[in-house]
Order: structure tokens, then C-alpha cells, then sequence
């Protein structure tokens, strides 16, 4: 079962890279007492997350920035692929969350099996706003970049 509104999202270890390389992140110390916009990607570099989705955060940084305390990217890949592609994409801004065994992923109940495209367990493509840990906002697109986009996110804050 996913997580919905309402809902507590779970405190998972993952990664994000800090100043000496990757270190560990709590989800429930990272989302606690702050709003955040959290949104996944199957995969970093990869067409629709580095051409669609992520430019859209990386544009509307400064207007999500004034209604959140943070803004957080994630995709089951590991924290150096993330650290690249945060480079690759100006997205200085956003916190890049590499949940490189997909345990957050499945914890969510967002996984999406891949396989068939070589790159096994990776997460759906979601965008979440996100509340003391809470989820206020919830938005899972199958095709496309609709309910997941910065400007829905930014439309429901």
C-alpha cells in the first residue's frame, strides 16, 4: 500500500552527499519540523527526469523556496550519481537524496519494477509536499510529469 495524505512518512536511513562525500540522512529528522517538497524520479540522467522534471524544480526553486523550508530530489540511485547529476542539472538549490537500495522507495510503497527496461527497482515518479513529516500533498504519475510537476506543486501551496 502507498502512502497518502495525511499520512507519516517513515523514517528510512538513505544517503545525500555531504561537504566529505556520501553520508547517512534520517527521513524522520530530515522532514521533522520543516515543510518540504520532496519529489522522485525513476532515474537521474536519465531523458524525462533531466529534460521534464527536474528542470522544473531547478526554474521555480526561488518561488517554492518562499512557501518551503526545503526542496529534495530523490531516485534509487547512489549519492555520487545524485551529487553529478545535481551538477549536471544547477540544482544547487535542492537537496539531492540518493536512495541507492530503493528501502525509503519501498517504505513509501512507490516502487516501480523497471526490469524491463535493464534498470531494475527504481521509484515512481512522484512529487509529495510534505509537513512535519506529514504528507499534505501526494502526486504519482504513471506517464507523464502531470501531478508531479513544480508548477502543481507550486499550485497546491
Amino acid at each position: 500500500m502507498s502512502i497518502s495524505q495525511g499520512d507519516t512518512l517513515p523514517a528510512v536511513t538513505i544517503k545525500t552527499n555531504g561537504d566529505n562525500g556520501p553520508e547517512d540522512l534520517d527521513t524522520g529528522a530530515f522532514f521533522k519540523g520543516r515543510k518540504v517538497v520532496l519529489f522522485a524520479v525513476p532515474g537521474a540522467f536519465t531523458p524525462g527526469c533531466s529534460n521534464t522534471h527536474m528542470p522544473g524544480f531547478v526554474v521555480n526553486a526561488d518561488a517554492l523556496l518562499e512557501k518551503v523550508d526545503a526542496i529534495a530530489c530523490m531516485a534509487v540511485n547512489d549519492a555520487f550519481v545524485m551529487d553529478a547529476w545535481q551538477k549536471d542539472q544547477n540544482a544547487e538549490h535542492i537537496t539531492m537524496l540518493a536512495d541507492g537500495n530503493a528501502d525509503f522507495t519501498r517504505a513509501l510503497g512507490l516502487e516501480l519494477d523497471a526490469s524491463g527496461f535493464g534498470m531494475g527497482p527504481r521509484s515512481k515518479r512522484f512529487a509529495m509536499i510534505v509537513n512535519d513529516g506529514v504528507v499534505e500533498y501526494i502526486g504519482v504519475d504513471d506517464k507523464g510529469v502531470d501531478k508531479s510537476s513544480a508548477e502543481t506543486v507550486l499550485a497546491q501551496l
